[in-house]
């Protein structure tokens, strides 16, 4: 029997299988899994997907759909939301990196004080950090960045194809390559900040030994947050400019 003359019960266990894949990747990915896009939207927009992959895929879930029992699907449905969960994962990472980064970048420029709203999540970030990231984010879609991921996706059933054994291991594997590869690139990113808070805090430092008298840091505060505010001003076009290089290289190489 074809896959297009399947019954209706079978179709919906295919159909619940490609959704663990795809919707686990998506409210992962970046961007889409932001707590400021509805749950409903989230929810909607990974059915539509999985609706999509069913006639494309669908075919290698045949046999599990013709026997199904309750151990075959929760294996099943364990199994493909793992592999779904690490390409969201791997493509969420630079962000989660960036994140992290832009957040040293805004306490190395004396940018540290009361935290804002972040625009894409619900956590507190300073000011910096969030222009950072939004900035990230809006190079991501535009650059259709997001559609690497999507066609990774759609091509993952060639690559990983559908197994009842999850592989929890080579997905930690997957994960480790990806922090360090995060972590470098966006270590060179915070790099020139880091360097220039130190040179910054050492001159603080011993203009205050040589005046103990005067509350030298108070006084110097502004010219330093005036001089990291600069270094973004010129810095942040060849920030995002290397980040979204290293972003689509990574995102082409795959997991």
């Amino acid at each position: 029997m074809s896959f297009a003359l399947l019954p209706i019960d079978q179709l919906v266990i295919v159909a619940m299988l490609i959704f663990a894949r795809v919707g686990s990747c998506l409210m992962l990915m970046p961007g889409i899994s932001s707590a400021r896009i509805p749950m409903s939207f989230r929810l909607f927009l990974a059915i539509a997907f999985s609706l999509i992959m069913v006639p494309l895929s669908g075919s290698q879930f045949t046999e599990i759909a013709k026997n199904p029992t309750l151990a075959t699907l929760v294996v099943g449905i364990a199994s493909e939301s793992l592999v779904g969960a690490t390409f969201g994962i791997i493509a969420q990472a630079y962000m989660w990196a960036l994140q992290f980064m832009a957040n040293i970048i805004g306490m190395s420029i004396g940018y540290s004080g009361q935290p804002g709203t972040s625009v894409i999540e619900s956590m507190p970030e300073t000011q910096v950090a969030n222009m950072i990231t939004i900035g990230a984010l809006m190079l991501f879609f535009a650059a259709d960045l997001h559609m690497v991921v999507i066609r990774g996706l759609m091509t993952s059933y060639q690559v990983v194809p559908v197994s009842l054994t999850p592989a929890p291991q080579s997905a930690l594997t997957d994960f480790q390559d990806a922090l360090s590869q995060t972590f470098l690139t966006t270590l060179r990113i915070a790099s020139p900040f880091i360097i220039y808070s130190i040179l910054v805090n050492i001159a603080v430092g011993l203009i205050n030994k040589l005046t103990p008298t005067i509350p030298v840091y108070f006084i110097s505060m502004p010219f330093v947050m005036f001089g990291g505010l600069l270094l973004i001003y010129y810095l942040l076009p060849e920030i995002l400019t290397f980040l979204g290089a290293e972003y689509a290289s990574w995102l082409n190489r795959g997991p």
